[in-house]
């Protein structure tokens, strides 16, 4: 093994060699030097692991692979043949051609982000797109961040650190890529309080566990899951008419974000955003990339008084 450590090659002998100088011409030399030395190291691994010591030749292969590889896009068109239109790793809904029209059109220059044009003055990013969130659901306000996760983490720190949010045991569940509503309610400050049984969750259950430490009542919507057989769910009608006896706002975590009665395309019924703000949520979560079809984002709607504590957080 020692042997094998001693035919590595120096930074010094490899940053010299022909097919790697001539790589500093489009590229920085410290950059060079830095990948020669976090290859080196990773060999360095590999022979303690008992493998051999790669030639100089490999080596300057897997440096130059690298750089090219840098220099190219990585992200490329694919076909997707997985029966799942909405994949998540897959880019997830694609952007129509007048979104991706819209886009080209201010994005390859300055545009009024944050500046109102009739006053000459700064403005507010919010005024491009809560009116019109607020105009499709009959919200009172809206904000839009990076992603649903973060503004499901947003509202129970911003609304419920160090209180408690009630939560049916059975929809304490991971929405995918390891975002789990337990390690959300915990990052955020907030105590997950779990009432009812995965299967069954009634309305009493909820009433049972309200106390002055509570700070809201939430729903999540199971969009990747279903419980078949002997089961009983507690519906956002009743959710909303527990919480106004305690006067308590209602969180609805819809995750996808329909805006159409699926079952008019023979398709299963899903919550929709309007029908939740009608209800009385006080607020609604739910993605941008999904169901609504635009670009990856978290989308909040509700009461005035909710969301705006949420800017300003």
């Amino acid at each position: 093994m020692e042997s094998e450590f001693r035919h590595l090659p120096s930074v010094d002998r490899l940053i010299s060699e022909e097919r790697i100088r001539r790589l500093q011409e489009l590229y920085p030399r410290a950059s060079l030097v830095e990948l020669i030395r976090q290859y080196l190291e990773h060999a360095r691994l590999a022979i303690a692991a008992g493998n051999p010591c790669p030639s100089v030749d490999e080596i300057v292969e897997s440096i130059c692979a690298q750089v090219y590889a840098l220099e190219n896009p990585s992200l490329r068109p694919i076909i997707n043949a997985s029966g799942v239109i909405l994949h998540t790793n897959l880019g997830r809904a694609p952007l129509s051609k007048e979104a991706i029209s819209a886009m080209n059109g201010v994005a390859n220059g300055y545009c009024n982000l944050e500046f109102d044009l009739d006053s000459g003055t700064r403005g507010s990013r919010y005024t491009h797109i809560e009116p019109i969130l607020c105009q499709l659901t009959g919200a009172e306000a809206a904000l839009v961040v990076n992603n649903n996760a973060s503004a499901v983490l947003l509202a129970l720190t911003a609304l419920a650190k160090k209180r408690e949010v009630i939560v049916s045991r059975g929809q304490a569940v991971e929405i995918g890529g390891g975002f789990r509503i337990p390690d959300v309610m915990r990052q955020s400050g907030a105590k997950l309080v779990e009432v009812g049984t995965t299967n069954c969750t009634y309305v009493t259950d909820y009433a049972q566990a309200i106390n002055p430490r509570t700070a809201a009542l939430m729903r999540v919507h199971s969009s990747n899951f279903r419980l078949m057989g002997f089961t009983h769910l507690v519906t956002l009608d009743e959710l909303v008419t527990l919480s106004r006896q305690y006067d308590l706002p209602v969180f609805d975590d819809l995750g996808s974000g329909c805006f159409l009665d699926t079952t008019k395309f023979g398709l299963d019924a899903e919550p929709m955003v309007q029908r939740s703000i009608a209800t009385g949520a006080g607020l609604v979560f739910f993605s941008g990339d999904k169901l609504m079809g635009g670009p990856q984002a978290g989308i909040i709607v509700g009461k005035k008084q909710f969301v705006d504590k949420l800017k300003k957080h």
